[in-house]
């Protein structure tokens, strides 16, 4: 009995260091999902620039010209477009980000794009500009002078340019005109979207906020959308729930992923990645051609002519191949580490991670950028 029970112990010991321990990571609920409603909106306006110092839009620059004629019309002058000059003036996109619950009369940053062929804005006014939403209402104004992070200048047929000098920024430049969303505490139900959609993740969420609150209010949609019910004790205050909520930790299972970028070679390799057991040959083949001129002189006081002609030499080396072999469960960084011993370039590690999950040997999602 006494050496039963030994080689029991002895087997539930082996099996306990045989099976590895989940890995997972912790992370709050703000962390990991967001509350539908409540996002930023896209702002969009057409604008004039002002006070440029000869860097605004040429002649030929048609809209330019019939904007600044029907700004100048608006203000009671009644102008010939034919005779406007626009070297100081510079026809723009405005844009902007309406915050989530933004009220009347705050502030906010707007950029400013110039649409013509304006050489530069910089000390450029933007003139009072409105702010359309997708819905085409009047959101936002803006006005102000710009702030440019970048020059140009030329002379004598050279030209030095830094950064981007037609675009600007107008810090606070827009005020909110109109207000965007109602009442958030009337809310009778929130909805979560996962940042990245995964049913055990989805599960695990409903789970915490049932456990947070003690009873049952949410339920999984699908592996993305979570809805919850406003419990009654929280009816009229949906912000203080949305702040007990945003703190739960979630457990999260971290994704086994390469993710490859082929036009700078770069690899970027998650901690969870496995690689089977696979046999990699990796060898080159190098072939070069020179060419070498040859001048054929005729004999003395021959009749004949100087010919000239090409030699070409063909050479082909071909590199012993080097081989690697890999144990099943090893993981990419120690895959990675065996490369780079052998010499492999950023460039074919990438070919060989695609070959390696083409050949199912690479146990993870591969994105190829």
């Amino acid at each position: 009995m006494r050496i039963a029970a030994l080689f029991l112990a002895g087997l539930a010991l082996l099996g306990a260091d045989a099976v590895k321990p989940e890995k997972k990571i912790d992370a709050r609920l703000k962390e990991v999902a967001r509350l539908q409603g409540v996002r930023a909106n896209q702002l969009l306006g057409y604008g004039m620039v002002v006070g440029l110092d000869g860097t605004g839009d040429k002649d030929q620059t048609k809209f330019t010209v019939q904007s600044l004629a029907n700004l100048m019309s608006r203000q009671g002058l009644t102008v010939n477009p034919t005779t406007v000059k626009v070297k100081n003036v510079a026809a723009v996109m405005v844009t902007a980000e309406l915050p989530a619950f933004a009220r009347t009369g705050s502030r906010l940053d707007v950029t400013v794009s110039s649409t013509g062929d304006a050489k530069s804005l910089a000390g450029g006014t933007l003139l009072m500009t409105a702010l359309q939403g997708p819905d085409g209402q009047v959101y936002a104004v803006a006005q102000g002078p710009l702030l440019v992070g970048g020059f140009s200048a030329a002379a004598g047929g050279a030209s030095v340019t830094k950064n981007h000098p037609t675009v600007g920024r107008i810090p606070e430049g827009g005020l909110i005109e109109r207000e965007t969303g109602g009442n958030f505490n009337a809310r009778a139900s929130l909805r979560y979207s996962l940042v990245e959609e995964d049913f055990t993740t989805a599960v695990r969420v409903v789970h915490s906020i049932n456990e947070e609150l003690g009873e049952k209010v949410a339920q999984p949609l699908d592996a993305r959308t979570i809805d919850v019910q406003i419990p009654k004790d929280y009816q009229g205050r949906a912000v203080e729930l949305v702040a007990r909520l945003e703190n739960l930790n979630v457990q999260l299972q971290p994704k086994a992923r390469v993710v490859v970028n082929e036009r700078t070679g770069t690899v970027i390799l998650g901690s969870e990645v496995r690689v089977g057991a696979v046999s990699i040959v990796q060898g080159g083949l190098s072939i070069v051609v020179t060419s070498t001129p040859l001048v054929s002189q005729p004999a003395p006081f021959s009749q004949g002519k100087t010919v000239t002609a090409t030699k070409k030499e063909v050479t082909a080396t071909e590199e012993k191949p080097k081989t690697v072999t890999v144990e099943p469960g090893v993981s990419v960084g120690k895959l990675a580490e065996m490369l780079n011993g052998m010499g492999v370039t950023p460039r074919d590690m990438v070919a060989i991670l695609q070959a390696i999950k083409e050949a199912g040997a690479l146990q993870a999602e591969l994105r190829v950028l």
